[in-house]
């Protein structure tokens, strides 16, 4: 079976006879032609599209990683840093402790208590993490040694403290001396049991040692007086005064202002009476007045 074409134009005619096997062979063909056109195609873009997806991600996390490598370096650089400073100051405490140890007599082996052990434990096989956790355990280490050497401070500062030295006065001048003398009331001699200092009304009595106050008030012949135990049987005691600058329980410093200077009492003049009393006796105030603070 055969299909005849017929083409007429105004001047010529065509006509072309083609059978139908071949007709249906040559359409199938060009349809197989183009399904298989058109799926490759859209196989290789999206080959294409994948890939440079791919790039693309690859590219962002090389970006990452780079930027990620780049922090972890700076990091590394500024806790190396940090640790060259701490070890530093370390060297420096460890200086200052040995001069602290030094004005107390100790010796350096007195300190070696407090070495740090080199002997590490759990710690990662990384330099770095060794190296701190050393750093750590010699800042334990001196802080063991600074809490020792701060309690002989204290008890050195305390023992200074509760020594009786100096003038119970900023300024002044000693007017009369501890012993027999003439008595200002009766002109006949007396025994004077300490030891006066002339001033000015108004200036300040000072405690010439740390201690608690037993007495701050009135008392027959020294006016206004204070009284202050040190401990160990040593007490002082401050008369004439024109005010009070303290009450009975205060604890009181060296050189803390204790009372007002003036001329209450047994007095001729502004001045302050300073006692001395050891067990209950009174002694010479003077070696206490002209010992160095």
């Amino acid at each position: 079976m055969k299909l005849t074409i017929s083409l007429i134009g105004k001047q010529r005619r065509y006509r072309k006879s083609i059978s139908v096997r071949t007709l249906v062979s040559f359409t199938v063909l060009s349809s197989l032609f183009m399904l298989v056109s058109s799926r490759s195609t859209d196989s290789v873009s999206e080959d294409i599209a994948r890939i440079k997806l791919a790039q693309a991600v690859n590219e962002s996390e090389n970006t990452d990683v780079e930027k990620l490598t780049e922090k972890t370096r700076q990091q590394l650089t500024m806790l190396a840093k940090r640790l060259a400073d701490v070890e530093s100051t370390v060297a420096q405490l460890d200086e200052q402790g040995k001069l602290i140890a030094a004005e107390f007599g100790m010796e350096a082996q007195d300190l070696s208590a407090f070495t740090p052990d080199s002997t590490l434990k759990n710690v990662e096989n990384d330099p770095l993490m060794q190296q701190l956790a050393l750093v750590a355990k010699s800042v334990e280490a001196k802080k063991q040694q600074l809490a020792m050497l701060e309690s002989l401070v204290r008890g050195h500062h305390i023992q200074q403290q509760s020594q009786l030295s100096g003038r119970p006065i900023a300024s002044g001048w000693l007017s009369s001396y501890y012993g027999m003398r003439t008595d200002p009331f009766t002109g006949k001699p007396a025994m004077h049991k300490g030891v006066d200092f002339a001033g000015k009304a108004g200036d300040d009595v000072l405690a010439t040692a740390a201690g608690i106050v037993t007495w701050a008030g009135k008392r027959n012949g020294y006016g206004v007086l204070v009284e202050i135990d040190h401990g160990d049987g040593m007490v002082t005691r401050y008369g004439h005064n024109q005010g009070l600058l303290v009450s009975v329980g205060d604890v009181v410093t060296k050189g803390q202002p204790i009372a007002i200077m003036g001329s209450t009492g047994r007095s001729t003049g502004t001045h302050v009476h300073y006692e001395v009393i050891r067990n209950g006796q009174p002694i010479d105030p003077l070696p206490f007045v002209v010992k160095r603070r």
